[in-house]
């Protein structure tokens, strides 16, 4: 039997958390599902299909891996894929409230799945989609936070809002 698993998330852009998680739970399951999801209710800086080519080239290394894009409820998504389990990041104390109601939403709407959260590594653990964007429109270097192409991808962005003269959404602790 294979065991399936599934990594949800937005990836707006991946980073180096992200692939480390992914990359470890690859190591505990038989496959991986990146799922990328396509209607986020935050905003988002780059569309499904660029979130989905940045993280298929983040992580081509590994071959039990698959990221694809999907939509609706992400434990449907999970029973059309075959997934037993669906896996989360921890990073900070924070995530833990989120990712504990979701797990016992998860557990309510299909029995059958497992919800597993791995720890983001301590390097990793100040990162999120959110404070890269920041930092990248910024003009701030994130090449410690994201792998080359990525960090191209954000570049990009920020010349094209730039010539827009958009304004660059701020993370605020405080929110």
């Amino acid at each position: 039997m294979t065991h399936i698993a599934l990594y949800p998330g937005t990836f707006d852009p991946i980073h180096f958390g992200h692939m480390d998680i992914a990359i470890r739970a690859a190591g505990i399951f038989d496959e991986l599902v990146v799922a990328v999801y396509d209607r986020p209710a935050k905003s988002v800086l780059f569309t499904v299909e660029e979130r989905v080519a940045l993280a298929r080239q983040a992580l081509a290394n590994m071959p039990n891996l698959r990221v694809v894009p999907y939509g609706g409820l992400t434990v449907e998504f999970a029973r059309r894929i075959g997934a037993r389990a669906i896996v989360r990041g921890l990073r900070v104390i924070s995530d833990f409230e989120l990712e504990y109601q979701m797990a016992l939403t998860t557990v309510q709407l299909a029995p059958e799945l497992d919800f597993v959260c791995l720890l983001t590594r301590q390097a990793h653990a100040f990162l999120s989609s959110s404070i890269v964007k920041e930092i990248a429109l910024l003009n701030g270097d994130v090449s410690g936070m994201v792998p080359p192409h990525v960090a191209t991808a954000l570049a990009e962005k920020r010349r094209e809002r730039d010539q827009n003269h958009e304004l660059v959404p701020l993370v605020s602790l405080r929110d």
